[in-house]
């Protein structure tokens, strides 16, 4: 059974090494019954997702591309620091995470009334696909139509009727231009760099019945590399009735003068539909300095 009331639902875009006891510390002061984790904890930062893993709510968690930053591409590779035939930090932190890590999986939270299912991890985004021995390797999939079919299978296993989605990138379809909320921001500008597994999927799921009140990611960063008289589109509601948000808010801390600020995305849940997302900037002990609406069910 759903829980009555609102749920409030924090979302933590790509962390990049900006992360300590004062964001868990942030998080419970802030009052939050979930925190979504969008990956890109650092170029395979084991302590970082180490202190992650300690997160004192519930949560759950999806790595993103630099999570395998040494590991997936021939390139990485060799510009591994580590040995990489006596280490696995890849493994190391999918350990570390445990069942929270809901990349090709799922999570269920009964007490507040949906499941959490992820798309596929450690995605770069764009319709070609890369890293194939990666992926075969790891996860036995070599191609889109794979992915698709783990993250489905995926949802179907999950408990509850109502999905909240959680990629590293967000999925192809929601624009083509550099702004856009999954939108190609550098040389040539322009394109739709989301994935088409992750579409695919959540379209799947959606026809099977499922109510998908959110899907939300990072990966591309609000701050746009072509211009920096706009930033990115966050939000985007098409006609399908889920609302897409991208927290890529980068870099996630602010240094003052005797604090840190820390960006959390607060997603209000209720009734199965999300009614506000607000970016708020708090310390380790909940003070906000500023809070600023992204998006409410009226818009």
């Amino acid at each position: 059974m759903a829980r009555e009331g609102e749920i409030t639902i924090a979302v933590i875009g790509d962390i990049h090494d900006r992360w300590d006891e004062g964001d868990g510390a942030a998080l419970q002061h802030l009052g939050v019954d979930l925190a979504l984790f969008v990956g890109d904890f650092g170029n395979e930062s084991v302590e970082v997702v180490r202190q992650v893993a300690a997160t004192p709510v519930p949560f759950a968690a999806i790595a993103g591309n630099h999570d395998a930053w040494y590991s997936a591409s021939p390139w990485g590779i060799k510009r591994a620091p580590y040995n990489r035939k006596k280490e696995d930090r890849v493994q190391q932190q999918l350990d570390l995470l445990g069942d929270a890590h809901v990349g090709f999986s799922y999570r269920d939270f009964p007490e507040l009334g949906l499941s959490v299912v992820g798309s596929r991890p450690f995605s770069w985004g764009g319709q070609e696909w890369k890293n194939e021995k990666f992926y075969r390797e790891r996860y036995s999939i070599s191609s889109f139509t794979e992915s698709t079919e783990r993250i489905v299978a995926a949802a179907r296993e999950a408990a509850c009727d109502t999905i909240v989605f959680l990629g590293h990138n967000g999925p192809f379809g929601l624009g083509d231009r550099a702004e856009d909320i999954c939108g190609k921001d550098w040389f040539p500008e322009g394109g739709d760099f989301g994935d088409p597994d992750f579409a695919d999927a959540i379209s799947k799921v959606r026809a099977g019945g499922r109510r998908i009140p959110l899907v939300t990611f990072g990966h591309m960063h609000h701050s746009l590399r072509h211009t920096k008289e706009r930033s990115r589109v966050a939000v985007c509601t098409p006609p399908d009735g889920t609302v897409y948000y991208n927290a890529a808010v980068v870099p996630r801390t602010e240094q003052s003068s005797d604090r840190t600020w820390r960006n959390f995305s607060l997603v209000s849940l209720q009734a199965g539909e999300v009614k506000r997302i607000d970016l708020v900037w708090a310390d380790e002990t909940g003070a906000v300095a500023s809070r600023k609406t992204l998006y409410t069910c009226e818009n």
